[in-house]
């Protein structure tokens, strides 16, 4: 009888989130395969398994395939975890259950942690519709693009950073998604788990005050929610908009729009900025400039 891969979900941070059925089918399997073995080895450790490990990352995941797939036709079963949550989700392991798969084996998964879940359940967004994008670009050229054109994404977006690049990623959010709502989920289930919750520019100010925030690992979530009204926007609002930006700064006009009006801020300031542009074209047409 052949084996099965078992794909086994790993605590995010707390040793305790481990599921009893993951632990159950680590102690059961004749291999583990590891994203880095050291670092699944204190885990093991702690749970008190004892199991004979391979490494599996992504420089050597297509070279371990011929011997996995051996292993399986023997009738191993077999565990690959990652080095935190779900296997898979921004971590390797695709090109092995494709394979594993394609060669008529079964691959069952052992569900448990995961950051994105986690993000979503304790930041207040809206969770009905939500697009995972993984790490941005490390070049800034490619990160700009990137958001630019998630920008058009509609729902909550969800982002992974690092520390090294959190403060550049809350800059470019500053400029591509500036009245959006943001929140970080810094060091998620760890000792020093925080939820920062602003726009861009306050996000900028808490890390400006605070350089300690810039360490961890982080999971960003944007609310960006899709104008459903008409981009040209109704005759009522464009009226509000102008008596408003005639004597507010745009940021302000928007904010009393938004609670006049109780139209989304996003729609709104997307509209004043239309009429904002369209006032100043004006005024340079009047003038010859």
């Amino acid at each position: 009888m052949s084996g099965v891969l078992y794909i086994v979900a790993t605590p995010i941070g707390n040793f305790g989130d481990i599921s009893l059925r993951a632990i159950d089918t680590l102690k059961q399997v004749d291999l583990i395969a590891a994203e880095d073995t050291r670092h699944s080895g204190r885990l093991l450790n702690h749970l008190g398994i004892s199991k004979k490990l391979v490494s599996l990352h992504e420089h050597n995941e297509r070279a371990r395939l011929a011997g996995i797939l051996e292993n399986l036709s023997s009738g191993m079963d077999i565990a690959l975890i990652s080095d935190a949550g779900t296997p898979l989700i921004s971590d390797p392991g695709y090109n092995l259950v494709n394979a594993v798969r394609n060669a008529g084996f079964k691959v069952s998964p052992i569900p448990g942690a995961s950051s994105i879940i986690a993000a979503l359940s304790g930041a207040g967004m809206p969770t009905d519709k939500f697009t995972y994008f993984g790490f941005l670009p490390h070049k800034n050229v490619e990160r700009i693009a990137r958001l630019k054109a998630i920008k058009n994404q509609n729902g909550t977006l969800v982002l992974f950073e690092s520390s090294h690049r959190i403060k550049r990623l809350i800059e470019q959010l500053a400029e591509i998604f500036p009245q959006n709502r943001i929140v970080i989920a810094k060091e998620l289930t760890k000792l020093h788990e925080n939820f920062l919750i602003g726009d861009a520019a306050d996000l900028i100010e808490l890390f400006r005050q605070d350089e300690a925030l810039a360490k961890g690992e982080f999971v960003i979530l944007i609310d960006n929610p899709r104008v459903e009204e008409d981009s040209r926007g109704g005759e009522a609002e464009i009226e509000l908009l102008r008596i408003l930006l005639s004597e507010l700064p745009l940021k302000k006009a928007v904010l009393l729009a938004t609670r006049i009006s109780g139209k989304k801020k996003n729609y709104l300031y997307q509209l004043a900025l239309d009429i904002d542009h369209a006032m100043i074209a004006s005024n340079r047409a009047g003038t010859g400039a």
